[in-house]
């Protein structure tokens, strides 16, 4: 099967292969390399391709079936976020024992939450369509790094702390987060 795919040629010293969002394939190549030896790195590397293409479809799909989420019920996710989330950062700041600046709630397309080395938190509002056991862990990720701002073996000590289960909310955020953050942001000429 020939793979069909976007060619971005640049500057660049080497080739690489992207699957983006909307499940297109990017291949990256410099200026000078011939099309032959691009369509060879591209055969060659075909099956890796497929499948994260397949994955990517995949997520599409039931991103699809669960629907698309509208601006209003976005604003509505915001106000919503921007009532209840503040309450538990100051709950679990005080477990912690930790301090923290502004807190801005936004419709981010692949964060789910950051934190600044001031000590600003920002939480997509997104978080407002997990479980509540997945908004907790954002919330004490985000809060651990006013302890370590990396994710060295003493962060996810602190995290574990407070979320002993934290690994499994990791895994429910890359799997079906990744999927909640697709149905909220559609792909310009694609929908």
């Amino acid at each position: 099967m020939e793979i069909e795919y976007t060619l971005i040629r640049s500057r660049r010293k080497t080739i690489s292969v992207e699957i983006a969002e909307d499940a297109k394939v990017i291949v990256r190549a410099p200026k000078w390399m011939p099309k032959r030896d691009i369509k060879e790195y591209v055969d060659d590397n075909s099956e890796w391709i497929e499948e994260h293409l397949g994955k990517a479809q995949s997520r599409n799909k039931k991103a699809d079936n669960r629907g698309r989420i509208t601006d209003n019920e976005l604003d509505g996710l915001s106000i919503l976020a921007m009532s209840e989330i503040p309450e538990k950062v100051r709950y679990y700041a005080d477990i912690l024992q930790v301090t923290y600046g502004r807190i801005t709630i936004r419709n981010q397309k692949s964060l789910w939450a950051s934190c600044t080395s001031k000590g600003n938190l920002s939480f997509n509002c997104l978080l407002m369509k997990t479980p509540e056991h997945i908004r907790d862990y954002v919330i004490v990720h985000e809060l651990c790094h006013r302890m370590e701002m990396n994710h060295s073996k003493a962060f996810w000590e602190h995290v574990e702390s407070v979320i002993p289960d934290y690994k499994k909310c990791r895994q429910w955020l890359k799997e079906e987060g990744t999927i909640l953050l697709q149905s909220a942001h559609y792909i310009e000429g694609e929908y």
